[in-house]
């Protein structure tokens, strides 16, 4: 009788060996790029969308960016004075928390802190975000939807009904606060309420070693979780 494919073992040790060898190539890399270099940045990210930190890439392309795997490159960095890669670099790991990622380039602060400050994308805003305005939804026939969708609008809190085949809103009804995953309305109705911006906030440079910041400072309560989820994201 054929094994099942199910029964295919994986070793364990393969792959704790395998996960060991992409951090320490990232490490590599990292301290690779101080040697080569003059600047490195460290940058935040509010309302973090993989797809928005893609197109940033492009036009950095001279430039290295990382972002995500927060405690390695901490490690490639070194987190003390005594152990660090290069002066002052233990300043640097200080500050990898929450959700920030490095940038290697031979920009300087102004022309670096100019271009992002000019850059950012709207978007949805996702469940847990918190509206930045009340939307009114007033009455009469809602045309853009079909009267297949009735029921889901419904569910999602909104009091329609069916008047002669078409969605139809009795009454006003006003959508805001905290977002929740039942309550994606603002997102069929069309309003984008989250900014994706990237901050520059501290800056190391390779010659003298100085580490200096450039903005507000960040929270020491960086979330845990945030910087486990960001984990997913490197250079690109």
């Amino acid at each position: 009788m054929p094994k099942s494919k199910h029964d295919k073992k994986v070793s364990l040790t393969k792959t704790a060996k395998k996960g060991l060898e992409l951090k320490q190539n990232l490490i590599e890399e990292l301290r690779k790029y101080v040697d080569t270099y003059k600047y490195l940045f460290i940058f935040s990210v509010a309302n973090m969308r993989n797809s928005e930190l893609k197109d940033i890439r492009n036009p950095w392309k001279h430039s290295r960016m990382f972002f995500g795997k927060n405690k390695v490159m901490m490690v490639a960095l070194d987190r003390s004075p005594a152990d660090e890669y290069k002066d002052n670099l233990h300043q640097v790991s200080k500050k990898l928390k929450g959700e920030v990622g490095l940038l290697f380039t031979n920009r300087t602060k102004e022309e670096a802190n100019e271009w992002f400050t000019k850059y950012t994308e709207m978007d949805f805003a996702r469940a847990g975000n918190r509206a930045t305005f009340t939307v009114t939804l007033h009455l009469g026939p809602l045309e853009q939807f079909p009267h297949s969708m009735e029921p889901q609008l419904r569910q999602l809190g909104l009091p329609t009904a069916l008047k002669r085949g078409v969605v139809t809103l009795p009454s006003d009804h006003e959508v805001g606060d905290v977002l929740t995953p039942e309550q994606p309305l603002l997102k069929l109705f069309g309003y984008e309420m989250a900014e994706f911006k990237v901050t520059i906030r501290y800056m190391w440079d390779a010659q003298s070693g100085r580490f200096q910041q450039m903005g507000e400072d960040l929270p020491e309560s960086a979330s845990e979780s945030a910087e486990e989820e960001s984990e997913g994201e490197d250079d690109g």
